[in-house]
């Protein structure tokens, strides 16, 4: 008997190289720059435009090597896999990170107040994992190509834009 799960509905049809590159984007600038995962994300097949808050303007070095980073993770053909898991699942695994605090990478705070008692989880390798029903490639060699192709930074919200495309 094959399990069945009832999810939400995806109001998106997003391009996969660039929403799983949006992923690796999104732990990427957590793990440098100590921030959120953003929540103004814009990710389409010709250009993907994502924000971040952060305490001050990242410097030319440090834009290169956001650049190059996500190409050598892209490099590591990381498989992304699915797990379902309830919400209390889900609080149970944001609570038990390796180091015994908090995982960072998961939360609930970013779920519909509708969502869906079984909730998907898309993990890149052991780099990532949240809570998405999106599409997503299944391993990240199929992204393809990440190309910076600027940035914006807004000094009264402190919002980094990263706008990027993902070359095939």
């Amino acid at each position: 008997m094959k399990d069945e799960y009832i999810l939400n509905e995806h109001n998106k049809d997003e391009f996969p190289p660039a929403h799983t590159a949006e992923h690796l984007l999104n732990q990427l600038m957590q793990r440098m720059f100590g921030c959120e995962r953003s929540d103004n994300a814009h990710v389409e097949r010709k250009k993907s435009k994502v924000s971040y808050i952060l305490d001050s303007k990242p410097d030319r070095k440090e834009e290169r090597a956001i650049e190059q980073e996500m190409n050598a993770l892209i490099g590591q053909d990381m498989p992304v896999t699915y797990e379902y898991v309830t919400r209390a699942e889900l609080e149970g695994m944001i609570m038990s990170a390796p180091d015994g605090s908090p995982d960072s990478r998961l939360s609930l705070s970013r779920l519909p107040e509708d969502a869906s008692e079984t909730i998907r989880l898309a993990r890149i390798g052991d780099y990532d994992v949240c809570p998405c029903i999106g599409k997503h490639v299944r391993s990240t060699s199929q992204i393809g190509r990440f190309e910076l192709l600027g940035t914006n930074w807004d000094e009264m919200k402190k919002s980094f834009r990263v706008r990027y495309k993902v070359v095939q």
